[in-house]
């Protein structure tokens, strides 16, 4: 019979112990210290993205929309900013931005001006302040939609992140360039067959997007996940779906429907992929090493970390012999 005492300080032990495996596990009954609450970039970012939402929502009851494209664009960057700081630093951040919106003002520039790649366009002076040929909120929506392509394809695919990215960035233009066109802020000189937009723009979209991603690759590091961007990316694929489908006047099921399926099929990708892992990382934790006796009973059949079926098989082989 073990004695009182001895029963309270093996409890007490076997609670301690208890307590630091969930708590290495980061089980539900343990408090989270101050090492897992979010930072202060995600927090930010993710006010930034609620700020968005209801600009978004503000746009879509007004009279005159192209006024809010300035804010919604600038809080979209900020989003992004925030949620790639807190990831990979400030430092980074922020030049990763720079040099997607570098790349974004130059090729805008050059578009303006010659006409390639995109097409022959020119803005109409209603977005402001301009430098040069070039609207800056261009520059700054290349920039924060930018790294929200990125980190979708981060999330999807690290090996193939950049023309992933790309293609997730030429994704949201099948919203943009109609919903811009009927706000009246660029026209094109031909018009083309996707509501008014010419292929050729996309071509140029695609390239484009494919050296701003290089470029935040460059500067950001290599691709991985980065905690809101993807959830930034599909907030904005959520919001543009809806404005064309139930919102804007005409309505357009035609944009709605295509570039929610491009932009939606890349956000549906990021978060199956996302879950996949965290269910492989839940696995992993609640896996127990095999005891000594089992592994010596069972003849080295089952591997050392096998798992529950393994545990089972080898409680049936140690009864055996």
């Amino acid at each position: 019979m073990v004695p009182p005492r001895a029963a309270g300080a093996a409890g007490e032990e076997m609670s301690l112990r208890s307590s630091a495996v969930d708590g290495g596990r980061g089980g539900r009954g343990v408090t989270r210290g101050p090492e897992n609450r979010p930072s202060a970039g995600v927090v930010a970012g993710f006010a930034a993205l609620a700020a968005m939402v209801v600009l978004q929502v503000a746009s879509g009851m007004a009279e005159d929309a192209a006024g809010f494209v300035n804010p919604i664009v600038g809080v979209m960057a900020a989003s992004a900013i925030c949620f790639a700081a807190a990831a990979r630093g400030r430092g980074r951040a922020l030049a990763a931005f720079a040099a997607a919106a570098l790349v974004g003002y130059l090729a805008e520039a050059v578009g303006e001006s010659t006409g390639l790649p995109f097409g022959a366009y020119r803005y109409t002076g209603v977005l402001w302040p301009e430098a040069g040929p070039v609207p800056l909120t261009v520059c700054v929506a290349w920039g924060g939609m930018g790294l929200a392509a990125y980190g979708v394809a981060g999330a999807i695919s690290r090996r193939w992140a950049v023309g992933l990215g790309a293609a997730a960035l030429t994704a949201w233009d099948l919203f943009l360039d109609p919903q811009m066109v009927r706000l009246g802020l660029w026209t094109w000189a031909e018009a083309g067959p996707y509501r008014g937009v010419p292929l050729t723009n996309y071509a140029g979209w695609f390239l484009v997007s494919l050296l701003v991603m290089a470029v935040i690759r460059g500067t950001l590091g290599a691709p991985g996940r980065i905690r809101g961007l993807p959830l930034l990316y599909a907030v904005m694929a959520a919001m543009e779906t809806l404005a064309f489908a139930t919102v804007f006047e005409p309505r357009d099921p035609l944009v709605a429907a295509v570039g929610g399926v491009a932009m939606g099929g890349f956000a549906a990708a990021a978060w199956w992929r996302a879950r996949k892992g965290a269910s492989a990382r839940a696995g992993a934790a609640t896996r127990r090493p095999l005891p000594a006796w089992a592994r010596a009973r069972a003849g080295g059949r089952v591997p050392l970390r096998p798992g529950p079926r393994g545990w089972a098989r080898a409680w049936g082989r140690s009864w055996r012999g």
